[in-house]
């Protein structure tokens, strides 16, 4: 009997256990379905986040006085509340009253938004800001990519033979890949030209290098040697620019662009590049190899390098895309269409189109959205994408290299673009959230 007894209460503690764990669990997913930070257009609601049973059972709130806040709200019903309205932005901190469904915010500010469940298990706090939403020129247009970095890029070392036939490495363990070599004896170098010149009028003697290493300027003694041909080497490979083939995303009404979704790194070293300008010009897609199983695809395609066909300057490269400045505003927004811009929250999962020329036409195709992360810990990959498009499949088998930058167009807005291919499946890939995009 009590051997019965015993088992029962066992069994009733794991369940018990179970339940909890099972809660936990789901809290968690919830939390996760939050974004960490929020922006939402003046005149606008706030979008139900989670389209299900939960929806009735989290409950919206100010977190604190003191601040401006959002109003009060319960959702009800999924069918008849469409989203948590804003609160008027000059509102008294102190209000608590509930506002109805459809108010809004007049003027932009920062909030803070509390979700909880059931108005008990608190879920998260988020930081809102109201602001006017953005409209931008959809790209899709293939585009030539010129970079040149900010010093001269250490690739790697390399051995030399001497001049009595013995080899060393005089770098080896001084510098290091992904150094920029800003100076030599105080002599500034942006190309590896300059860097060898310099070298080379060493005579030997000991040369001091300015170097940029993760963000800080440090200083390191070299000392060159006479290769077989008797001039003085370091022993380094380098490079000081680099180029390519993406997709322009948008461009702004005030002349910037963005472009790619993700940021130019070294073929070598697989860090972003530091840069220090660069141009874009325009670019005609002439074939394309198909995307395959465990083998991206490519657009293969030319790039015009004459001062005729420069598109802008490019002034920043980062995690987020490329980003500069177009040279003739009028002449390339003609033929492209202006749309709004998403909010992160407003996308939702479902038919989509992405913009892109692969034929030496600008079209839609259709893709659909099949994952959104909020809170992704890798901002370029916001969204999981698939190609629907029969076409486009036919063509490039899905996503293939020099897509990256393909606007992403959703409900008449321009949601995000294209950054990554899925090695194993081209049919899918990442997107980046044209709200992140902006935020570079």
């Amino acid at each position: 009997m009590n051997v019965r007894r015993r088992y029962r209460r066992f069994v009733c503690f794991l369940l018990v256990l179970s339940v909890i764990a099972l809660g936990y669990c789901g809290v968690q997913v919830l939390r996760n379905e939050i974004p960490d930070q929020m922006q939402v257009s003046e005149n606008g609601e706030l979008p139900v986040l989670f389209h299900s049973f939960f929806d009735k059972a989290i409950k919206t709130e100010k977190r604190s006085a003191g601040k401006k806040t959002i109003a009060q709200t319960e959702h009800t019903d999924e069918a008849s509340v469409p989203g948590t309205a804003v609160s008027r932005a000059n509102a008294p901190a102190e209000a608590s009253a509930d506002m109805s469904a459809g108010a809004s915010a007049d003027t932009p500010g920062e909030y803070t938004l509390s979700y909880s469940l059931f108005g008990k298990v608190p879920l998260k706090t988020v930081d809102v800001t109201v602001t006017p939403r953005k409209s931008v020129y959809a790209g899709g247009t293939p585009i030539g990519i010129y970079l040149k970095t900010d010093g001269v890029l250490v690739v790697d070392t390399g051995t030399i033979t001497r001049m009595d036939g013995k080899e060393c490495c005089p770098a080896e363990n001084i510098v290091k890949s992904g150094d920029y070599i800003q100076s030599v004896n105080g002599e500034e170098v942006t190309t590896k030209e300059e860097l060898i010149e310099c070298i080379g009028k060493s005579g030997g003697s000991d040369v001091i290098l300015d170097v940029e290493r993760g963000g800080e300027r440090i200083s390191l003694r070299l000392h060159p040697v006479q290769d077989e041909k008797g001039e003085y080497r370091a022993g380094i490979w380098v490079r000081n620019d680099t180029q390519g083939i993406g997709t322009l995303t948008y461009i702004d009404e005030d002349g910037s662009f963005g472009a790619l979704g993700h940021g130019i790194s070294d073929i070598d070293t697989g860090e972003i590049l530091d840069v220090r300008g660069g141009t874009l010009y325009d670019a005609d897609v002439i074939s394309v190899i198909k995307g395959q199983q465990g083998s991206p695809g490519e657009l293969s395609g030319v790039i015009h390098y004459s001062e005729g066909y420069k598109i802008g300057e490019i002034e920043t490269n980062s995690k987020n895309g490329i980003y500069g400045t177009v040279s003739n505003l009028p002449g390339l927004v003609q033929d492209k269409d202006l749309y709004e811009t998403a909010h992160k929250q407003e996308v939702k999962t479902g038919e989509a189109a992405i913009l892109c020329s692969v034929d030496g036409a600008c079209r839609e195709y259709q893709i659909e959205i099949k994952e959104i992360r909020l809170n992704g810990k890798e901002i370029n990959k916001g969204m999981i994408l698939e190609v629907t498009d029969p076409e486009l499949l036919e063509k490039t088998g899905g996503i293939v290299q020099g897509m990256s930058g393909s606007p992403i167009i959703q409900n008449g807005r321009i949601v995000g673009a294209v950054t990554h291919v899925f090695v194993n499946d081209p049919t899918k890939g990442y997107g980046i959230f044209i709200e992140n995009m902006l935020e570079h």
